[in-house]
């Protein structure tokens, strides 16, 4: 048997040590639009391509995409410090994320935000993994244009998040 403190002990401090992309998730379905900052993404199949969202449970975000057959997700440099704050710093049950942010519909009219990176996934599967629910894309197309240094992990740990985190 396992020190359950000892392991989680170890994963935490593994997990503080990786240097993680940052990414910004939109979604559309019944003519709502909704985005989050998100922490919890990866690659996670090469053949067949796939890659993986979570979404917690209590998001804006998440309800939308229940719906959703797509999700955009875009990669956040270290320029874009001010759209982690906005997309993670303020929740979509309050105010509108999109106001005042250059952005034009997309793939199943998500939104696409114009200066950053992206890439379309079509939703194949939804996998409850506990308080966030993990969304596999398949890639639909995109753009990747800005050579900078992603936006990491660590460096939006300050923002305070628009809704409750589990566990925190």
């Amino acid at each position: 048997m396992t020190d359950t403190g000892a392991a989680t002990a170890a994963f935490d401090a593994i997990m503080a040590s990786l240097d993680l992309p940052s990414y910004v998730v939109t979604t559309a379905a019944g003519g709502e639009q909704a985005g989050c900052l998100v922490g919890f993404a990866t690659r996670c199949s090469i053949d067949p391509s796939r890659f993986g969202v979570w979404l917690s449970k209590l998001n804006h975000t998440y309800r939308v995409a229940q719906a959703a057959t797509t999700l955009v997700v875009h990669l956040l440099r270290d320029s874009d410090g001010d759209l982690a704050e906005r997309f993670g710093g303020t929740t979509g049950d309050e105010i509108d994320k999109f106001a005042g942010v250059d952005w034009q519909p997309g793939p199943d009219g998500c939104p696409v935000i114009q200066r950053l990176d992206w890439f379309a996934g079509v939703i194949v599967d939804r996998v409850d993994t506990g308080d966030y629910v993990a969304f596999v894309l398949v890639s639909g197309g995109g753009r990747c244009v800005r050579p900078a240094r992603p936006l990491a992990g660590a460096e939006v740990e300050g923002i305070d998040p628009g809704h409750p985190i589990p566990g925190r």
